[in-house]
This record gives C-alpha cells, sequence and structure tokens, in this order.
C-alpha cells in the first residue's frame, strides 16, 4: 500500500518555505534521504512558487501531494486555475526566471500537468536508483 501525504498552503509566498519543510519532512519520515530528497524538495519548492505566482484565483489554495509506492515517488502540486497550463521556458542566460520547469525536467524521471474538473495538477516522478531509494522499514505501518 502507497505511503501518501497530503497538504495544502494559502496562495502566498510566505508558505512556500512552509511547504519545503512538509515535503523534507515526510521524505525524512520515509526513510527518503540525500540526493533524492534534495532534489523532490527543491522541485517541491519550484512547483509550489509556481502555482502561487501563477495562479489567478484569488484566496486560492495549493495542493501537494506526495506519494511513496515502493520505490517510484511522486510529487503533485495542484492549484485551482484549471486552464492555466505551465509551459516548459528556454530562458536566455541572462534572464532571472523562467527555469522552474528545466529544472523539473532535468531532476525528474517523468513530469507532467493534468487538467481536473476544478483544479491542474503539474506532477514529477522519480524512479531512484537502487543506492537513492527510499528504506522499506521506514515507510508508516499505519498507512
Amino acid at each position: 500500500m502507497p505511503a501518501t501525504e497530503t497538504f495544502r498552503i494559502p496562495k502566498h509566498r510566505r508558505h512556500v518555505p512552509d511547504a519545503r519543510q512538509r515535503v523534507r519532512k515526510a521524505l525524512a519520515g520515509w526513510g527518503v534521504t540525500a540526493q533524492l530528497a534534495d532534489s523532490v524538495v527543491l522541485l517541491a519548492n519550484e512547483l509550489v512558487t509556481n502555482a502561487v505566482t501563477h495562479c489567478r484565483v484569488s484566496d486560492a489554495q495549493v495542493q501537494v501531494t506526495l506519494t511513496l509506492h515502493g520505490t517510484e515517488l511522486v510529487l503533485e502540486v495542484s492549484d485551482p486555475d484549471r486552464n492555466r497550463l505551465p509551459q516548459l521556458h528556454h530562458s536566455d542566460p541572462d534572464e532571472e526566471r523562467g527555469r522552474g520547469l528545466a529544472l523539473v525536467a532535468a531532476l525528474a524521471d517523468t513530469w507532467g500537468c493534468r487538467q481536473e474538473p476544478y483544479t491542474k495538477c503539474v506532477w514529477a516522478r522519480f524512479l531512484p536508483a537502487e543506492a537513492d531509494a527510499p528504506e522499506r522499514d521506514h515507510v508508516p505501518a499505519a498507512l
């Protein structure tokens, strides 16, 4: 049975660090450490930042879901601006923004987005090498 952690944050930049901390805590609880944890936390930061920056729905909340199934780890970030789908942007070297999805593409094994009835979800899937795989004993038995 997969382990899942889901939480919501208000759509405001000041809540992005809270999302990072909650992601890191969930990963540590599942025994995900080192490079994989750092990559997932970095991408959570990028996707949550994109959601709070680009979502045009007032008083929205951003939902973050982490799912660990065996050694496959999936990060999903959803917001209620379902019609504004993210697009990979090729930034010039002197641009200060626009590299978030390029990081997602570089660090995740696969990624994409989907429209749901009231939200859109941007997801990243990680299939860690054996050395980076979570320790199975750390997956909470209650899940």
